[in-house]
């Protein structure tokens, strides 16, 4: 075997062992490295050598590794394949694992196994013969007719392929280049064969006896091109890429693509490339597609930018490009859907049927953008859907409370690992058309970090003179956004960027009235919760008196949604007395089936303790319908959670009520205050912002430089009321933050009864900010206020005089039961919170004498 230029393995190798795939001499393979002994083989052998010799290991097939260093190896293959390590590859992920990238040089035969522990070691005998291919053709006579019935079929293969194709040009010259020994194999790990059929040439060390069995398998592969042919003469060309041909570097851990599933995925690629061709998309985004799918034909399906880039052009086909669908324009259905969908909401239904008016005059109106502003539970959300079955359109929703990154918003771009797009091209791939009804709910709970800032990636979509052009980062092309209609809700303007609001059209949704809750709640809550709870109407009656005991006794907000709540609450106590009812009338029909004065006896006996139960329970009486009462109302919901206490509250000097504004509609706020001897000291307890511990300061300034002209004096009887006196002022509530300066006249109120003794009124609520001149300022949220007083139970109202326009917003049934007192300086304020008024002493002219 020993020639002058033959090459020689070393005669101890270390041995790697493969289970899944057989490694052939000239090609090349990828293996994952999992086991013990292997991963041992790798960190000792491969990456601590630093010579030649120490990357030559022997690869032996048909051998699995034990899982454990404990165990026994098992019967090695006789024949393995000293490869030349070419790259090692390490990961954590999904467990420590290496991958090898090893190049087969020749076979060896197994003398004896030297050691086991920590990977095995054999001595070797080498079975080929490495030399330089200057000489390949030396042996081309000793093979004779079969070397040459071997090339014959050899090219007849690749000549049936597309020459085009790198892949098949490479191979077409190396058997041109190779020596014919070297043939069987390298053809061999590159048809379609199994790992049987590959072991088998493995251990064929005659090179005539390779030869003899590789034939049939070329054979065998050109018949089964010629059939394909046949059945598929008008993609002949197409199909000349992919079968036979397969790569010859391959993952033996893994999915093995066989060749029906390359054809099928061919088949998947020209379809798509004739989607993308017959699609409506635009020509820039027709542009950007064809140049993807003719990367997509010529990389392999193993790279992992084959799968992104189907995907992407998959996404492409599916948008919705020009499809759109027709606007029901008919302003009357519409109304008649509004006004069965929702009560009152004026302000939005009036908004939507002038868009309807505005889009059968224009058809090409682009679509507004509006922004529903409102304390939760008034129905922003359910509106929006509303919208769009008035308008017939597709409705899809977006929440975007809590959304801190842009890509949210614009999409990822397709470098990074995991990219997608934007939740706005995904909800438009959802809904399948151009033009639907985009609901982006919370729009006031967007937040900030690392990652960017979703509120100015939301100037774009929102602008309607820009999303005509978005370009979210994952397309890279623009998409038209003009027919879409946005719908925002917010619980506040005061945390949506100021840009970002101007981009909208803000319409204000406030909170409900008693009344307004009283005809919702029998129009839409009480069916939608009998349907939900199996009831019918013959079963249970909730009258108006009881849905009103309801809604001042055990809710207490803006919305509807823990009216809704309790009123689920009542019909699951029904649900239960029904249910019982039923029980208790089927017992003695089952009773009739017995004969005999026993049975009858024995139902009369069972039937006593289930009246008895009955009559303890005389909250929901047993009878059909049965009728909600008070009553029945405390024993199914409890005691009322809020009395009417204000009152009670007033009862001593130092005391008043303001009104309040939060996101969650209106409230009623108590103030309190109380003097004591000190160093002229005022303390603030409340959780209180910066603005209201100022309008704090000012009331105090200002009844110390009013106090001789409404006779205000401390304990000791004097006018200075800090003299040797502390204050202490107090918001109760104290773990929520208050702030604004809308509570200076109610502090004003609440010091000048303190220090004059005198009770405020106790249906008398109050709100506007003060200067240190005694002028009261004008303040929002007027109506949020309002509808909060009226359902406290207050009658009378002291309000700048400057916001008197706000009231024409307010219901009128609500303004007819309230007295409304419009104050321009803070003497108007105190002589209408205190009974008889709160007169300023006159002042005296005093005489100036000239002497």
């Amino acid at each position: 075997m020993a020639a002058g230029s033959a090459i020689q393995i070393p005669t101890r190798l270390p041995l790697l062992l493969t289970h899944e795939s057989v490694l052939l001499p000239g090609s090349t393979m990828r293996t994952s490295v999992d086991s013990p002994r292997n991963m041992q083989l790798v960190r000792s052998r491969l990456l601590k050598g630093t010579s030649l010799r120490s990357t030559i290991i022997g690869v032996i097939p048909n051998t699995s590794d034990p899982t454990s260093d404990c165990d026994d190896l098992p019967n090695l293959h006789r024949i393995g394949t000293a490869a030349l390590a070419v790259q090692v590859v390490g990961s954590n992920w999904p467990k420590p694992h290496y991958t090898l990238l090893v190049t087969g040089l020749c076979r060896f035969q197994i003398l004896q196994l030297l050691k086991e522990k920590p990977y095995p070691v054999a001595e070797v005998q080498q079975l080929d013969r490495l030399e330089q291919f200057t000489n390949g053709h030396k042996s081309e006579e000793e093979l004779g007719e079969l070397s040459e019935q071997f090339y014959k079929y050899a090219v007849q293969l690749v000549e049936m392929l597309d020459m085009s194709v790198p892949a098949v040009a490479k191979l077409r010259r190396l058997l041109d280049n190779l020596p014919r020994e070297a043939l069987p194999d390298i053809l061999t790990s590159i048809i379609r064969t199994t790992n049987q059929e590959k072991l088998q040439i493995l251990d064929a060390v005659r090179l005539e006896e390779r030869f003899k069995m590789t034939i049939p398998l070329l054979v065998r592969q050109i018949e089964g091109l010629k059939l394909l042919q046949k059945t598929r003469k008008s993609k002949q060309d197409d199909d000349k890429r992919v079968v036979a041909i397969r790569p010859n570097r391959r993952i033996s851990h893994g999915s093995i693509t066989e060749d029906e599933e390359e054809e099928e995925d061919h088949d998947d690629v020209v379809m798509l490339e004739k989607k993308i061709r017959t699609s409506s998309m635009s020509e820039q985004a027709l542009k950007v597609c064809l140049k993807e799918i003719k990367r997509l034909k010529k990389m392999p399906q193993s790279m992992p930018e084959y799968a992104l880039t189907r995907n992407y052009l998959e996404l492409m086909v599916e948008l919705p490009w020009n499809k759109s669908t027709k606007d029901r324009l008919e302003i009357r259905a519409a109304r008649i859907v509004l006004d069965n969908d929702h009560y009152a909401m004026e302000k939005l239904k009036k908004r939507v049927l002038e868009y309807l008016a505005v889009r059968q005059l224009k058809n090409n109106l682009k679509g507004p953008i509006l922004c529903f502003v409102g304390p939760p539970g008034v129905g922003k959300t359910s509106v929006g859907r509303s919208i769009a079955k008035t308008l017939g359109r597709e409705f899809h929703r977006i929440a975007l409370g809590g959304v801190c990154d842009q890509s949210d918003i614009r999409g990822h771009r397709r470098t990074y690992v995991g990219s997608m797009p934007g939740r706005i091209i995904n909800g438009l791939k959802t809904v399948g058309v151009n033009n639907p009804v985009f609901l982006l709910d919370e729009v006031d709970k967007l937040a900030k970090s690392l990652q960017g800032d979703p509120a100015a990636a939301l100037l774009e979509v929102l602008d309607p003179e820009q999303n005509h052009s978005f370009t979210d980062h994952y397309l890279n092309v623009a998409f038209d956004l003009s027919q879409v209609l946005f719908i925002a809700t917010a619980n506040t303007t005061a945390t949506i960027p100021p840009a970002l609001l101007d981009r909208m059209e803000v319409i204000q949704v406030p909170g409900y009235t008693q009344e307004e809750k009283i005809e919702i709640a029998h129009r839409h809550l009480i069916p939608k919760q009998l349907e939900q709870h199996g009831l019918t109407p013959q079963q249970i009656q909730i009258p108006q008196v009881t849905t009103l005991g309801i809604i001042t006794r055990y809710t207490r907000e803006a919305g509807v949604r823990a009216l809704d709540r309790k009123l689920g609450a009542i019909c699951r106590a029904v649900a239960v007395k029904v249910a019982e009812g039923q029980h208790k009338e089927a017992k003695p029909d089952r009773a009739e089936v017995g004969e005999g004065e026993d049975c009858k006896e024995h139902v009369t006996e069972d039937a006593k303790p289930e009246s008895i139960s009955d009559t303890a329970d005389l909250a929901l009486p047993p009878e059909m319908p049965i009728l909600i009462d008070f009553h029945a109302l405390k024993d199914i919901l409890g005691p009322p959670m809020y009395d009417m206490e204000v009152s009670e509250r007033l009862n001593q000097p130092g005391v008043a009520i303001g009104l309040a504004w939060t996101p969650l509609g209106g409230e009623i706020m108590f103030v309190e205050a109380s003097r004591m001897d000190g160093e002229g000291q005022l303390t603030l307890t409340g959780q209180l912002g910066d603005v209201m511990k100022e309008s704090a300061h000012l009331a105090i300034s200002w009844l110390r430089s009013n106090a001789k002209r409404y006779q205000l004096t401390n304990a000791s009887g004097s006018f200075d009321l800090l003299d040797n006196t502390d204050i202490h002022l107090h918001f109760p509530a104290g773990a929520v933050t208050k702030d604004g300066p809308s509570a200076g006249v109610t502090i004003v109120t609440c010091l000048a009864s303190l220090f004059s003794g005198r009770l405020v009124c106790s249906d008398v609520a109050m709100t506007g900010e003060i200067t240190l001149r005694g002028l009261v300022l004008p303040v929002g949220g007027i109506k949020d206020k309002v509808l909060a007083a009226h359902r406290a139970g207050l009658k009378r109202i002291i309000i700048p005089q400057r916001n008197e326009k706000d009231l024409e917003e307010i219901a009128g049934h609500v303004r007819q039961e309230l007295t409304f007192v419009l104050a321009a300086c803070l003497d108007q304020v105190l002589n209408a919170a205190f009974d008889g008024g709160f007169a300023a002493k006159a002042r005296l002219e005093q005489l100036n004498s000239k002497l």
